[in-house]
């Protein structure tokens, strides 16, 4: 329930057993006081005194403290949270019983230990232990959750290589089909290969150099070219320097496809766009892509299901890390990434 937001369940599951518990500590004590009104303030003190302190330690001290491995600090603000907390209760109980000095610790110490900081010890202890047990069940689940998930995902890979594999091999045989003099075909048949070749090999890691992830959409944009006119001018400029850094393979990619799928198609008299930019600032990646578009293609999406994914990669792989910028013009599509590396 804490932190984050608010289950409305888990809310009236938790007040409902706290004033259970505060019906039966009234039923079995309110004959000890005066007056049931004063049994029931003292009873209210007393459970909203445990109840804070169960809260403090089960949403802050435990996540905070212990499961960060501070063991020392936690123990140490444990134990002082129970002192703290008894005498305020024992002070308390005093004011509402008009006799303040009814729980003095000085003289009757052992007393006191046994009558308040006892009970608050293992009371909260064993909230504290519920605590970590619904957290090891919920931890356990989640592991199995990714466990299975990631068989799943090695399963659909080997799957989807079935495929790819036959094309390779296919292609290969297709090349030595094509004339020698075609050596246009040739090379766009072999730059295919190796870009089919980099998914089915070049890819088993968690991230890839910028420079692989470069030479992909190179040979990705040099195929492209080869179905356009002289009326389409693609540009791809690189910052000086791009060397060294690591990404996810395929991030860039899909904005690539995008701009390449929404490209207008104008006549002579105007030029068709596409214009990449990739540039390191500052610690971060910067991809800025943009492309001309007809202004009738304006009414529907320039983005769709691929930009969709990559916001969603971004979100897992860079939460609150990454910005992803879309300016759409009926004539103009651009959209900037930024990433840190």
């Amino acid at each position: 329930m804490f932190p984050g937001t608010i289950n409305k369940k888990q809310v009236a599951l938790h007040l409902s057993g706290w004033l259970l518990l505060l019906a039966v500590w009234y039923f079995l004590r309110y004959e000890d006081f005066s007056s049931p009104g004063l049994a029931f303030r003292i009873t209210l003190l007393k459970v909203a005194d445990l109840a804070i302190m169960v809260y403090i330690t089960n949403y802050l001290l435990l996540p905070k403290l212990l499961y960060r491995k501070k063991y020392l600090l936690f123990f140490l603000s444990y134990l002082g949270m129970i002192v703290a907390s008894s005498l305020f209760k024992m002070k308390a109980i005093g004011v509402l019983m008009h006799h303040p000095d009814v729980f003095d610790i000085a003289g009757n110490l052992k007393a006191r230990i046994y009558d308040n900081f006892l009970p608050h010890f293992f009371l909260v202890t064993a909230g504290a232990a519920l605590k970590l047990w619904f957290d090891h069940n919920r931890m356990q689940k989640r592991m199995a959750d990714l466990a299975r998930e990631k068989a799943e995902a090695e399963l659909h890979f080997l799957k989807s290589q079935i495929n790819p594999h036959f094309l390779f091999n296919s292609l290969n045989a297709v090349y030595f089909l094509i004339n020698k003099d075609n050596t246009d075909a040739r090379k766009a048949l072999h730059t295919f290969s190796d870009m089919l070749r980099f998914q089915l090999y070049g890819t088993g890691e968690d991230r890839i150099s910028i420079e692989q992830e470069i030479a992909y959409l190179e040979d990705y944009i040099a195929l492209q070219r080869l179905r356009l006119n002289e009326n389409n001018r693609i540009a791809f400029h690189k910052s000086p320097g791009l060397t060294g850094y690591k990404l996810e393979p395929f991030l860039l990619l899909p904005l690539v496809e995008n701009a390449f799928k929404h490209l207008s198609h104008f006549g002579p008299e105007q030029l068709n766009e596409i214009s990449l930019d990739l540039s390191c600032r500052d610690g971060n990646l910067l991809f800025t892509v943009e492309n001309t578009r007809e202004a009738i293609a304006a009414n529907g999406s320039a983005g769709g299901i691929g930009l969709a994914n990559v916001q969603r990669r971004l979100q897992l792989l860079y939460p609150g890390k990454h910005r992803l910028l879309v300016d759409d013009q009926p004539d103009r599509f651009r959209i900037q990434m930024e990433i840190p590396v």
